[in-house]
């Protein structure tokens, strides 16, 4: 049989620090009732000033590690998925490796945006697959507040931190049974970032002119979202050969309920099948899938031998999904 990547195990972390609607109604024109109405979300964290990516992607790490019983000497490659990274080099990867103790590994950087930790398990399932790598530790780390706009009262009330990691090893039974990733860059100027361009247009629309927040077109990302999210969901399951049926739990990003919900019943499935964390964290792009299934194993919903979906989109304009078996 072809080898696997089987996720092992996971830890996750959040910084303790809550921003809750009642604290942005402070800082700006907004309500609680107006954001859990259009978003879902009633609070989110926030990483302290001193805190970046890497400090919070170390955390996880170190919990998946000791949650699965894995030394760092074992791994061989580091991923770590973010739009957040510390600096632009070393990679936060490179910085993960350094503070682990586990100068043997690979390290490298994926930047897919939410979709990545999509993206970064597809990446480590063909290193196993080929037999190139037996051990790997995946990440997903953001620090979306530092970016994040505060006078924009339309992306500030969405955006949190907080890293979620696991360790997949090569295996011949389980694992991630098919993955499904995407982009359309046409659609990439719906959500930006900007580093060393200077665009005079994008840094318009900031409300804050600050050319390093993120600005988001949101009812374009919005219905991109749930057609693509439904889309990827049955591509990947075609691709395992199953359907719906199969699949005991729905991780799907956690960016806007309207965008769960969205898929949920263009879908046609219960919402008791998708695990929702966003209440309590909002969105925290790459990390929301590794803590959100991290959360799901905790509670007993997702179990050894549960076929799982694992869904998100991004900027870039990006998607992913995977199903995995426990």
């Amino acid at each position: 049989m072809a080898l696997r990547a089987k996720l092992l195990g996971g830890g996750y972390y959040v910084p303790d620090r809550v921003l809750t609607n009642a604290d942005l109604e402070k800082m700006v024109d907004t309500s609680d009732e107006w954001i859990v109405r259009r978003t879902g979300i009633r609070e989110r964290r926030i990483a302290d000033e001193d805190m970046y990516s890497s400090d919070m992607a170390v955390i996880a790490a170190r919990r998946a590690l000791e949650n699965t019983g894995t030394k760092a000497e074992e791994i061989d490659l580091i991923l770590v998925a973010t739009c957040t990274p510390d600096m632009f080099t070393p990679s936060v990867a490179c910085m993960v490796q350094a503070q682990l103790g586990a100068p043997q590994a690979a390290a490298l950087d994926v930047n897919s945006a939410c979709a990545g930790f999509i993206a970064a398990l597809t990446v480590a399932n063909q290193f196993i697959g080929t037999g190139y790598y037996k051990k790997i530790l995946v990440i997903g780390a953001e620090n979306l507040t530092k970016m994040t706009d505060y006078k924009d009262r339309n992306t500030c009330i969405l955006f949190g931190d907080g890293a979620g990691a696991f360790v997949v090893e090569a295996s011949e039974e389980g694992g991630i049974l098919a993955t499904d990733i995407g982009a359309d860059g046409a659609g990439g100027r719906n959500l930006t970032s900007l580093a060393f361009r200077n665009d005079e247009a994008e840094i318009a629309k900031r409300v804050s002119g600050n050319k390093q927040t993120l600005w988001m077109d949101g009812s374009e990302v919005l219905k991109f979202a749930v057609r693509i999210m439904v889309q990827s969901t049955r591509t990947v399951l075609e691709k395992a050969g199953l359907t719906l049926d199969d699949i005991s739990l729905i991780v799907p990003h956690q960016a806007n309920i309207r965008i769960i919900d969205g898929a949920v019943k263009r879908l046609g499935i219960s919402h008791d099948k998708a695990f929702v964390n966003i209440e309590k964290y909002g969105n925290i792009s790459s990390a929301c899938i590794p803590i959100a299934l991290c959360q799901a194993i905790e509670e007993g919903r997702a179990k050894k031998g549960d076929k799982i979906v694992l869904v998100g989109f991004g900027g870039g304009l990006t998607w992913g999904s995977a199903v995995i078996e426990l």
